[in-house]
Order: C-alpha cells, then sequence, then structure tokens
C-alpha cells in the first residue's frame, strides 16, 4: 500500500527560527505516533499536512497529493486540534450535524451520521447539551467526534490527551485505538507523551529540533526483556508461595515481577497461583519502554 502521508526533504522556516529542518518519513495505515518535545516541529508538520501552510522547501504529500495545493486531499483528513475549538453555545447534535454538511453530507444523512459518532464516542444521552457546560473530557471527546463524522482516511491528533487527569486519558487512549481498529480510518497522533504512544500506536516518528532522529515500529523499541510480569488476585499470598520456592519476587502495585526468569520460574509460578487458589489474569515477559530507550541513548 503506498503511504498515506510523505515527507520529502520537508522544511519549514519562521524567519531565522528553523521548525523543520529537511525531514523525510512515511505515515502508512495504522496509528502512528509523532513524537517530540515541544518545540520540536510536530505541529509545524500537522499545519504543512493540512495544508494550512507551505514549506520553505521539500515537500509534504497526503494521499499523493500537496495538501496546500489540493483541496481533494484535505476533503478526506480529520483533524483534532489542541487548542478548544468546540462552540459553547451549541450542543454537540447540532455541531456535529455542522460538520458533517460542511464536509458535503446531506442533511438526513449527516443526522444519521452525527448520532452514530456522538455514540460511539460516549456522548449519546449528552447530546442536546450545550458543549459549554461540557467537561474537559467531554470537550475531548466532541473534538474527536468532529473529526471522524465525515468517515475520513486519515486523521491527525494533536495532542489529544491534553488537559486530562489519568481517567480520562486513559478513556481517550482507548477510544482512539478501538476507533482506529473498529473503523479502519488511520491516525497521526501527535505528543510529548511517550506513554500515549504505548499506548495507541503501532509505529513512532521521534522529531527532535526540527529533525527526525528516530523511526520505525513501536515493537523495535519496546522490545521483551526476561523478566515476567505477574498479575494477580492475590499478589501477597503468590509472592508468599514464590519466595517460599526460592524465587526472588518483586511486588510493585499492580504486579509481581520476577527478573530474569527461568524455565524453571515458570513451573513455579504455575505451582504457586494453584496452591493459593488465585486467579492468573496475565503472565507476559516486560518490556522495555520508550523512556527507558532514550534513557540508554542518552549516556
Amino acid at each position: 500500500m503506498p503511504p498515506l502521508i510523505e515527507a520529502h526533504d520537508l522544511s519549514k522556516h519562521y524567519g531565522s527560527t528553523i521548525a523543520l529542518d529537511a525531514v523525510n518519513f512515511e505515515v502508512h495505515e495504522g496509528v502512528t505516533g509523532l513524537l517530540g518535545p515541544n518545540g520540536a516541529g510536530k505541529s509545524t508538520a500537522i499545519k504543512l499536512f493540512l495544508g494550512l501552510i507551505r514549506p520553505t522547501s521539500g515537500s509534504a504529500e497526503v494521499l499523493g497529493k500537496r495538501p496546500y495545493d489540493s483541496v481533494e486531499s484535505r476533503s478526506r483528513l480529520g483533524y483534532m486540534p489542541e487548542t478548544e475549538t468546540v462552540p459553547s453555545n451549541m450542543n454537540a447534535s447540532e455541531f456535529l450535524m455542522h460538520m458533517a454538511q460542511l464536509s458535503g453530507l446531506p442533511p438526513a444523512h449527516a443526522r444519521t451520521r452525527a448520532a452514530d459518532i456522538l455514540r460511539h464516542v460516549g456522548l449519546d444521552e449528552e447530546r442536546y447539551r450545550l458543549i459549554g457546560e461540557y467537561s474537559t473530557g467531554m470537550k475531548q471527546r466532541v473534538k474527536l467526534a468532529q473529526s471522524l463524522v465525515h468517515d475520513p482516511v486519515l486523521v491527525l491528533l494533536d495532542e489529544p490527551t491534553a488537559g486530562l487527569d489519568p481517567g480520562g486519558r486513559e478513556e481517550m487512549l482507548e477510544l482512539i485505538r478501538r476507533t482506529a481498529h473498529s473503523f479502519g480510518i488511520s491516525m497521526l497522533l501527535s505528543t510529548h507523551l511517550m506513554g500515549d504512544i504505548e499506548r495507541t500506536a503501532d509505529r513512532v516518528i521521534l522529531l527532535e529540533n526540527g529533525r527526525v532522529s528516530e523511526e520505525g515500529a513501536l515493537s523495535e523499541f519496546t522490545q521483551e526483556t526476561e523478566d515476567l510480569l505477574i498479575e494477580v488476585d492475590d499478589r501477597e499470598g503468590v509472592a508468599r508461595a514464590l519466595s517460599g520456592r526460592g524465587v526472588r519476587v518483586i511486588e510493585e502495585p499492580q504486579q509481581l515481577v520476577v527478573q530474569n526468569a527461568t524455565d524453571a520460574d515458570y513451573d513455579a509460578i504455575r505451582d504457586a497461583v494453584a496452591d493459593v487458589g488465585a486467579r492468573l489474569r496475565r503472565l507476559t515477559p516486560r518490556r522495555h519502554t520508550l523512556t527507558e530507550m532514550f534513557r540508554r541513548r542518552e549516556e
């Protein structure tokens, strides 16, 4: 399959400030994380792909077209901005119907599509409340909903968990994952939070100081270790049983960890869980995180 997005020697300068410096990368189907600290060039890249600004040199292509020269490619994109852009004096149903009609859907189709998307993002029962009365998390869901209402091929998400508490953040990331998998809509998720990428993305592109410093499949950066993660409903009981079998266990808030596990340790875990009568929820090798990868690179 051809890439959805291509950056070819893409540069953008604002006077003497270089936001992007001759970057090259591709975005394919699935969920791609555009990761980098504030000021790395992520928002500039998003604006270029949306056709809102033109590059200083090089090119940005979306679905084979340059979006700053072609309305066709822009019509097949969805966009969830970081800033609060939803109207406070409309309800969510009216707003989504309006956005769907702006995208070319006839009124009857727009009404049905708006209702379906609001149900998908969990706002079905709140669709007739004014958006100004919504919580931050609900407003974020409205922003995601309007980016999906015209059934785009690709959605660009700019800091989609901004302003959310930990629970709301996890709900939003789960919603993004579910949208990509259920609807088959590809996502480019721009964020400075590595955890958001680890929870959602198939691939990652790291921007630093306007340049691509790393890119590839997420699995390349989060390789399995020899440590085992154990999630059970009786952590203390299983930990005691394993210690009695000579297995060194580290207790963490939600799980047990056996470092450098051997085949004998697997047998001991099985027997300990059975003896205690605990329910085994998960047994899996621990993976390196993006944070660990960057820390190793800096050392």
